[in-house]
C-alpha cells in the first residue's frame, strides 16, 4: 500500500442506546420490554461474505450464558434495528439460534415480557453483570440451518474470521 493511502478502518460495533462500558437501559432487559438494542457497525473488511453476532454474559455462573445468536447477516448490513423479532429466520436471510433461556422453557420475565428462547432475550442477572456483543466478519456464508447454538456457530466460523469487534454493556437489576 502506498504511504499516501489511508488504511481501512477497523471493524467497530456500537449502540445508540448505551455507550461502551456503560449501563444497558432496562427496556432491553427481562425487567423491561426485552427488546434487542439498536446496533450499528462500520469497517466491514473487503471480502466479507457474511456477519455473525453473539451476545453472552461472561459473569454468569457458569460463565458465558448466551443471550443472542444471529448469523448469515448480509455483509452489506450496517446494523440491526431495535427490537429484532424472535424466530429462526429474518426477512434479510439472517438466521437466529436458541439462547440459553431456551432450556427453561417459555413463560414471561419479571417485567412481563415474553421469554423468546430463539433470538434475543435480554439481561436478567441477580446482580451487576457485563454483556458482550461480539460481531464477526466472515469470509464465508456458514453452511448452517436456522436454530444452531452459539457453540455450533463459533465452530462453523473457526478459521473464517476476517475481523472481530466487541461492545460491552453493563446491567444491574432495578
Amino acid at each position: 500500500m502506498p504511504p499516501t493511502e489511508t488504511p481501512p478502518a477497523p471493524l467497530e460495533i456500537r449502540s445508540s442506546a448505551f455507550e461502551p462500558g456503560e449501563y444497558i437501559p432496562s427496556k432491553y432487559s427481562c425487567f423491561g420490554e426485552n427488546l434487542s438494542p439498536p446496533l450499528e457497525w462500520s469497517g466491514v473488511p473487503e471480502g466479507t461474505r457474511s456477519l455473525a453476532l453473539v451476545l453472552d454474559d461472561p459473569d454468569s455462573q457458569p460463565a458465558g450464558f448466551v443471550h443472542w445468536v444471529i448469523y448469515k447477516i448480509p455483509p452489506t448490513a450496517v446494523g440491526l434495528p431495535e427490537g429484532v423479532p424472535a424466530g429462526p429466520a429474518l426477512p434479510d436471510g439472517s438466521l437466529q439460534g436458541p439462547n440459553d433461556f431456551a432450556e427453561y422453557g417459555g413463560g414471561v420475565f419479571p417485567g412481563g415480557a415474553e421469554i423468546k428462547q430463539v433470538g434475543y432475550d435480554g439481561p436478567c442477572p441477580g446482580d451487576e453483570h457485563r454483556y458482550v456483543f461480539s460481531l464477526y466478519a466472515l469470509d464465508v456464508v456458514p453452511d448452517l440451518d436456522a436454530g444452531v447454538t452459539m457453540a455450533g456457530v463459533l465452530a462453523a466460523i473457526d478459521g473464517h474470521v476476517l475481523a472481530r469487534a466487541g461492545l460491552v454493556g453493563l446491567f444491574a437489576p432495578p
